[in-house]
């Protein structure tokens, strides 16, 4: 199959299309103002109460990364279409992680928004999480992509419940190199990524992504030949306390 007719590359052009649609002409409160030393100048605020012109990287990322807007879900629609762009492109550019890019979203509620807006976001998310399985050229990493998605859902599971569902060859590599990835942070009780938004769970997220490696993926990583030493790392977290970390197999030179 040519790359260009890969099915959930087709699915996610068709989300970005949308969202394109679905907030066309759309800009900030009129009122909307922000820190002309922190964020930026009267001009650059201008822009973002004028539909539709495109906004210059740097502006953007100031724009989706600021959390002291008055109408913070207004600005995110404003940016939305040209936003996912760049997400998808992996030109985002977050100060740590692109879980980031997901409390631009939380903060919005975009969850709460008109049924046609929330679907088109819900498709967009859903799109590129997919993508990101199966495209073989998919340009963001799979676990930089779940952490987004949970952050701007504030939970794990439908995207775990995406991950069950495809079960190729690829799906199955990026599941080995998430848990290279998250295991260390896990380990030590902790999320692989940081939960800033308030309304979230970081504890109920952590016990949902364990239960499922214990009982899902421990089973695809080891039919799918990864390491010996990385199967025992998902087997660890299912121990508690000592049992852990007397394990023979706990590498505590690393944690």
């Amino acid at each position: 199959m040519p790359l260009a007719d890969h099915p959930a590359r087709i699915r996610l052009g068709a989300a970005l299309d949308n969202l394109s649609v679905t907030f066309h002409g759309m800009t900030a409160h009129p009122d909307e103002s922000n820190c002309e030393c922190h964020w930026g100048s009267s001009e650059e605020l201008s822009l973002l109460k004028t539909p539709d012109v495109e906004l210059e990287p740097d502006l953007l990322r100031r724009t989706w990364q600021a959390i002291d807007w008055r109408d913070h879900a207004a600005v995110l629609r404003r940016i939305l279409p040209q936003f996912a762009r760049v997400l998808v492109a992996g030109h985002a550019e977050p100060l740590f992680g692109l879980e980031e890019a997901g409390y631009s979203f939380a903060r919005a509620r975009w969850q709460q928004w008109p049924d046609d807006q929330a679907d088109s976001v819900r498709e967009f998310l859903h799109a590129w999480w997919a993508q990101s399985l199966t495209d073989p050229d998919a340009v963001v990493p799979a676990h930089q992509v779940f952490a987004m998605c949970a952050e701007a859902s504030g939970t794990v599971g439908p995207w775990l419940a995406e991950w069950e569902r495809q079960t190729g060859h690829l799906s199955d590599r990026r599941l080995a190199e998430a848990v290279a990835k998250w295991e260390c942070e896990l380990l030590g009780d902790g999320l692989p990524w940081s939960v800033d938004w308030y309304e979230h769970d970081e504890e109920e997220m952590r016990a949902e992504l364990v239960a499922w490696l214990l009982s899902h993926a421990a089973v695809r990583l080891r039919e799918s030949g990864v390491s010996a030493d990385l199967q025992h790392r998902v087997r660890l977290l299912g121990l508690m306390g000592e049992d852990r970390w007397t394990d023979p197999h706990w590498p505590g030179h690393r944690y």
